[in-house]
Parts: structure tokens; C-alpha cells; sequence
């Protein structure tokens, strides 16, 4: 049976090109495309308080925190930062859910494979990178680092949040084969060849793509 409703969710390694290969998709399939921006704009259109989503980028409760908000007789104000964020990221939860009800998009980050896990039309993609490659592409972004250890500094630890946040809330792990439908390297392909390579994957699913342009 034909599918004609899909939702593309990227997650990715930090500086792998993951938001480059959501937009190119987007663009070429012609649906929406969401990520952290166009999310708290989203959320804002839909009724909720972006500024709480942005609490939340990415980053789980601290070990710590949890911890000790999961022992009897911990502080009132550990116990209330650990409900925060599990209020907070079901609301982030609520926005990807409603964006999804609109309609066929893509979505990078935001543990959304886990959100849209039940979608019939769900391609799950994880990207990433040989590290020497992705520490090239932070270092060419404007604004960025232009020292090659600083730039590798800054690759581990945003891989180390996304890991932490992403196993936190889902129960899976990050980056694991097994979570996504597809895992690619955007140092083996250029974009549009891992865009070609998902799009054939898409149409042998059986899923309608009379928009690709």
C-alpha cells in the first residue's frame, strides 16, 4: 500500500551536516522543515512558550540533580528542576506531534524518531561524519572556531550532550543502528548523493513522492 504522508527525523552528529541535509531534502521534496529555530516559531504558533523549549536544547537534567530528585527527603528545588525538564520536554514533544499531524515534513534533532516512533510513514536517519571532516566544517562556519583543537573540543562535548540528552529521555542509544531505519556518512557521500540515497529508500518503502523535485 502506497504511503503518501512521510516524516523525515534526522539525528546527528555535531558538525556532520545534518541541518544542510534536512533543508536539502525539505527543499527538493517540497515539505516543511524544522529545526531548533523553526521549532520555537512553530511552538509559538501553536500556543506554547518557546522560551521554555529553549530551556531545554538538547542538554538532559544534570546527573546530579536526578539523583538526588529520586531519593527520599531531596531538596524541594532538585526534585522541581528534574519535573521541569520532563514538563518541558513533553511539550517539545507536543510541538513535533502537532507539526506532524499538519502534514509530510522533516525534523532535525529533538529525539523526534523516538516522538514519531508509531508514524506508519516515519524515515528515521542518523548522520555522521569521520571526526577530521566534521572539525573542517565547524572550523568554515562564520563565527566558528578556526583553531582545529577548539573545534574538535567543541565536537565532543556537543556529541556528549546530545548522547546524554537523547538516552535520558528515550531509553535508547544515541547513534545506535538499531534506533534508525538508515545511518550514513556524510564523509563517504556528498549531501545530495546521502539525499539520493534516502529518497531511493523512500520510494522502494512504497512511500508517494509526487512533489520531489
Amino acid at each position: 500500500m502506497s504511503q503518501s504522508k512521510f516524516v523525515i527525523v534526522i539525528g546527528r552528529q555535531y558538525g556532520s551536516g545534518g541541518r544542510e541535509l534536512g533543508k536539502r531534502l525539505a527543499s527538493r521534496l517540497n515539505v516543511p522543515y524544522y529545526d531548533k529555530e523553526l521549532l520555537y516559531e512553530a511552538a509559538t504558533r501553536l500556543g506554547f512558550r518557546p522560551d521554555l523549549l529553549e530551556k531545554a536544547d538538547e542538554k538532559p537534567p544534570s546527573p546530579f540533580r536526578s539523583l538526588l530528585s529520586a531519593s527520599i527527603g531531596s531538596p524541594s528545588w532538585l526534585t522541581t528542576g528534574a519535573m521541569q525538564s520532563e514538563t518541558i520536554y513533553q511539550m517539545q514533544s507536543d510541538v513535533i506531534r502537532s507539526l506532524i499531524a499538519e502534514g509530510s515534513c522533516v525534523i532535525v534533532g529533538r529525539t523526534a524518531d523516538y516522538i514519531a516512533r508509531e508514524e506508519p510513514g516515519l524515515v528515521s536517519i542518523f548522520l555522521h561524519a569521520d571526526l577530521k571532516d566534521r572539525v573542517a566544517r565547524v572550523m568554515a562556519r562564520e563565527h566558528s572556531h578556526k583553531d582545529a583543537a577548539a573545534a574538535q573540543d567543541c565536537i565532543l562535548r556537543h556529541d556528549n550532550g546530545r548522547r546524554e540528552y537523547y538516552n535520558y529521555f528515550t531509553g535508547r542509544n544515541w547513534g545506535n543502528a538499531d534506533n534508525y531505519h538508515l545511518s550514513l556518512s556524510s564523509s563517504v557521500l556528498d549531501m545530495d548523493g546521502v539525499a539520493d540515497v534516502i529518497i531511493a529508500c523512500m520510494k522502494a518503502r512504497g512511500i508517494a513522492l509526487s512533489q520531489e523535485g
